[in-house]
């Protein structure tokens, strides 16, 4: 049996760390701004970011972020094989989600780290 994965998130910004794990943006666009020698990405699964109609849609708007969650979750639902391979590829080491939004609260991020940590098998005994 699979262990639970280890999963954290993480903004682009902040320095990478080698406690970090496999390090997965999750952004469509790459963070304004960010070097891609300074980002230290594993994986940049831009297919798993929301799409550019419900980012514009949400805005960040705190007032939005449950009708965001539950429209983001409709998109991720027929991609079930990228989301399988976050999971393989995190298998045994920490997973670090990586996005570029400046509210740590509601983002893509959040919610992906929620429906991977709410699928995946539960630890062994």
């Amino acid at each position: 049996m699979a262990r639970q994965l280890d999963i954290r998130i993480k903004r682009a910004f902040e320095k990478a760390s080698g406690d970090d794990g496999l390090r997965v943006l999750v952004d469509r666009l790459w963070p304004r701004g960010l070097r891609k020698e300074d980002a230290a990405i594993d994986l940049w699964l831009k297919e798993l970011a929301p799409s550019a109609e419900l980012r514009i849609w949400f805005g960040h708007d705190p007032v939005r972020w449950e009708e965001f969650r539950r429209r983001y979750l409709a998109e991720l639902a027929p991609k079930s094989a990228l989301l399988d391979e976050i999971r393989r590829s995190a298998a045994g080491r920490k997973l670090t989600l990586i996005y570029a939004a400046k509210d740590q609260a509601h983002n893509q991020a959040v919610v992906l780290r929620d429906l991977l940590a709410a699928s995946s098998p539960p630890p062994r005994e």
